[in-house]
């Protein structure tokens, strides 16, 4: 596999490499901003792809927060954006349950393990669910909460799918409580299982972390509806309408955002190294995921 090109300070082959694509997803934690420090010229370098007439797309698997919310957070980063171009793995996993996952009758409720950014997805697409921000499920198991999960007295028997993302409230009536429905038959989904998250200049666990526990005591991997789940990018491209070869993934992590757009046989994957992989990863010989190029950081891409 060739060596990726470095673009930053190549003012020609930024140019040449632009011009291959139409359409542009961008992964946004890590590389637009981390929390809430944009990074140096995101707006700038945006709004020059915009002005060459590229398409943009901002695929995100933070499931704390719905397409709402990333609207409002562009908003305050002074980043021109609309919520129709944001496609989240909260909003990824409400489509796929409502449009997608035809389950029988009426065990089609979710058992939401996440924030509100999950909960306001499936409200937007008609889809009820219990759990998430309850604060009846936001306290300590007690005794009787084992007798009235095991006899199922405590459970809703319209409960047919455990949706797993980041749960910053995670806690033991939460796993125990989704166990008892995976054991009963409901099916297994996860916003996206990222093993971090990064925040303020450093990473913290991800939903693949918060989630772990029901998938060791379930002792099955959930199905994941975020990147690198080809499962959304059909998703995507079935919402966008874009030619994936004319299409590329840029985005901070390799085993996530580089990997997605490899699967999805995108024209090409461009890593930005201001999150989680660091470039010796990918050049290191023999590195199992290797992005077409890279940039130090995406206004690198102004030239």
């Amino acid at each position: 596999m060739s060596q990726p090109k470095h673009l930053t300070g190549d003012k020609a082959g930024i140019e040449e490499f632009l011009s291959r694509f139409d359409v542009f997803l961008f992964d946004c934690d890590g590389v637009l901003w981390s929390g809430d420090f944009l990074f140096p010229n995101v707006a700038e370098t945006l709004e020059m792809l915009r002005s060459k007439g590229k398409q943009l797309v901002f695929v995100t698997n933070n499931s704390t927060k719905s397409r709402a919310d990333y609207k409002k957070k562009f908003d305050k980063m002074g980043i021109p954006a609309n919520t129709e171009e944001v496609f989240g793995s909260s909003y990824s996993a409400a489509v796929y349950i409502a449009r997608i996952l035809k389950l029988p009758g009426p065990k089609n409720k979710v058992f939401v393990l996440g924030e509100t950014g999950i909960e306001q997805e499936l409200d937007a697409e008609g889809v009820s669910y219990i759990g998430g921000t309850d604060p009846a499920f936001r306290r300590d198991i007690e005794p009787e909460d084992f007798t009235n999960l095991a006899n199922g007295s405590a459970l809703d028997p319209d409960v047919g799918i455990v949706l797993s993302g980041l749960d910053f409230h995670v806690n033991y009536l939460k796993l125990a409580t989704a166990f008892q429905y995976l054991q009963r038959g409901a099916v297994f989904l996860a916003t996206n299982t990222d093993s971090t998250l990064p925040m303020a200049h450093s990473l913290f666990p991800g939903a693949g972390s918060s989630g772990a526990g029901l998938v060791k005591a379930i002792g099955k991997e959930a199905l994941s509806l975020g990147k690198p789940s080809q499962a959304m990018m059909d998703a995507v491209e079935g919402k966008f309408q874009f030619d994936r070869s004319r299409t590329c993934m840029v985005g901070d992590r390799l085993n996530t955002d580089i990997q997605f757009g490899i699967e999805g046989k995108l024209g090409g994957t461009l890593a930005v190294l201001t999150g989680v992989s660091k470039k010796e990863e990918f050049l290191a010989e023999g590195a199992p995921t290797v992005p077409m190029a890279y940039v130090d950081t995406l206004g690198d891409l102004l030239g």
